[in-house]
């Protein structure tokens, strides 16, 4: 518990995702930067049992930080309880939540709207063919941190896709798009900084790749790109938040193939906010700490909110 006069904030932490540890490690961050911001701070591990949840909100906060990631946080699943408990939260609500978790129909949303994807298809699981040629990515349709993400190489057969997607009933496969990884963190209106990946001969960016402090991919904020290729990563970015309705931040992912064409593989509605996130190290990029912005989300939980409201009066009346 951290004591402040800002308001009362819960931290929604942990949740039962394949991301635990990870959101585990967001809320901590988040929970100690809201109280150095001077609100009064409690956290909450999130489990499947709906009446603890509904006890730790109760008296109801000012606001949620929602720190959760993957399965149950980031699917609209908790956004759907705390709407009915009529609790202002941060990150997207309900509809955009669901809709960029799964990465089939956010593809396809996205690509109605004029936005290149890899080309992909979505596959029954267990796999006794490839659907693709090869190399391709095959990853499952709703999860995160790149977690469950298969390479597959010239000469690789289906049988790792069956052992590590395994609990899947259909995942989805897209062309490899060999080149640079880049990503772009969005907060509310303002698409940050374009940060790449530096894969060293590695394939994908892997979880490890993502969060292993030892063992981790290193990353440069605005590294040297083609011409226009930096503004375009901002635009799409910010249009792609947009037309998912998402609030609050997002983080989008792309690949730079070799002839600068930009495709976006997937958008983020919970990024991380750990010591190795790359979301917080783009606000730092341009003049927001990391206090400042976990407390930016609480004030845009708080406006959304109160738009909400307004709006419901309005149908009201």
């Amino acid at each position: 518990m951290t004591n402040g006069n800002k308001g009362t904030i819960v931290v929604l932490q942990g949740g039962w995702s394949a991301e635990r540890e990870i959101s585990l490690s967001s809320g901590t961050q988040v929970a100690c930067a809201l109280g150095e911001a001077g609100y009064t701070v409690s956290s909450f591990d999130v489990t499947r049992d709906l009446q603890a949840l509904v006890c730790a909100l109760n008296p109801p906060p000012d606001a949620v930080f929602n720190a959760l990631h993957g399965t149950g946080g980031e699917d609209g699943v908790i956004q759907g309880v705390l709407e009915m408990l009529d609790i202002p939260y941060t990150h997207s609500g309900v509809s955009a939540s669901a809709l960029a978790m799964n990465k089939a129909m956010a593809k396809i949303y996205l690509e109605s709207m004029g936005i290149r994807t890899p080309r992909g298809c979505m596959v029954p699981m267990p796999l006794t063919e490839h659907p693709l040629p090869r190399p391709y990515i095959a990853k499952p349709v709703c999860d995160g941190s790149s977690v469950g993400i298969c390479y597959i190489d010239e000469g690789d057969t289906v049988d790792e896709i069956n052992r590590v997607l395994a609990a899947q009933k259909e995942i989805l496969c897209e062309t490899y798009i060999k080149g640079r990884e880049l990503t772009v963190g969005v907060l509310d209106d303002q698409a940050l900084a374009v940060t790449e990946a530096m894969l060293d001969n590695q394939p994908i960016y892997s979880y490890r790749g993502k969060y292993d402090e030892k063992q981790g991919s290193p990353h440069k904020l605005e590294p040297d790109l083609p011409t226009g290729v930096r503004e375009q990563a901002l635009e799409i970015a910010l249009r792609a938040h947009q037309t998912l309705g998402c609030r609050g931040t997002s983080r989008a992912d792309f690949r730079l193939d070799p002839n600068d064409e930009l495709f976006l593989l997937e958008i983020n509605t919970q990024p991380g906010m750990t010591p190795r996130s790359l979301v917080p190290e783009q606000a730092a990029y341009v003049g927001i700490s990391f206090p400042a912005l976990c407390e930016r989300l609480i004030d845009l939980a708080l406006r959304d909110r109160k738009k909400d409201r307004k709006d419901q009066r309005k149908e009201d009346s």
